[in-house]
């Protein structure tokens, strides 16, 4: 079942939306924190994105923008304001297609399938994590804030993505250099030190002050 997240703030609209979908097997979850879209594109991984334009707080440009900064996922604007200059700016900012409303609920089902047909022949999404705003690409290694690509190093983005696995939780110096060399046998602490320095000068140039915890003789943490 292809998963779809659905970002309209018409409740009537979106409900409509998630049962006409339902019936060709598609799953549809609506975003709930319009302020937040970022955070439930990363938790839910979707393989398809339907985007209002006019939306509270910012508006479905602005939320393509932030997608298009770190996944290639598929983008379908629906939107009542069908004016062609609306049209370009969608297509223009990283949509692959753009549907008016009000649509014809099987004419938006058969968009839709035709554009997961022509991504997914291709290969998987490729999944992401997020936290506080910061997505971290499974697929390249890197992290994006803000809307800005932060390059990691391979031990860097190892570092990162087992804290974030264990966000809450302390995670152990021992646990850390065997996500990094894979042994907790003839590794020298140094290495990871200067490793964990590093990652935090990008996460703090990124804005991302204090991200790593440390707890002294312990380990680190990301913080939920």
């Amino acid at each position: 079942m292809h998963k779809i997240l659905l970002v309209e703030d018409d409740e009537g609209i979106a409900e409509g939306i998630v049962q006409l979908a339902s019936q060709w097997n598609l799953e549809v979850k609506p975003v709930k924190d319009f302020r937040n879209v970022m955070g439930e594109f990363a938790e839910y991984n979707p393989q398809l994105v339907l985007l209002d334009i006019s939306l509270p707080a910012y508006d479905g440009y602005y939320w393509c923008t932030q997608i298009r900064a770190q996944s290639k996922v598929p983008i379908i604007f629906i939107s009542s304001t069908a004016e062609n200059m609306n049209i370009v700016m969608a297509m223009n900012m990283g949509a692959d297609d753009f549907i008016s409303k009000p649509f014809d609920g099987n004419v938006l089902i058969a968009k839709v399938q035709a554009l997961l047909r022509r991504t997914y022949d291709f290969g998987e999404a490729v999944p992401v994590m997020e936290h506080k705003g910061a997505i971290l690409n499974l697929g390249d290694n890197s992290l994006t804030y803000n809307g800005e690509k932060i390059d990691l190093s391979g031990n860097e983005f190892k570092i990162l993505l087992t804290l974030l696995k264990n966000k809450g939780i302390v995670v152990s110096r021992e646990k850390l250099m065997e996500a990094l060399w894979e042994t907790d046998s003839f590794v020298d602490e140094n290495t990871l030190t200067v490793n964990v320095n590093r990652l935090r000068k990008k996460l703090d140039a990124a804005g991302l002050e204090g991200f790593i915890t440390t707890k002294f003789g312990v380990g680190y943490i990301v913080e939920q």
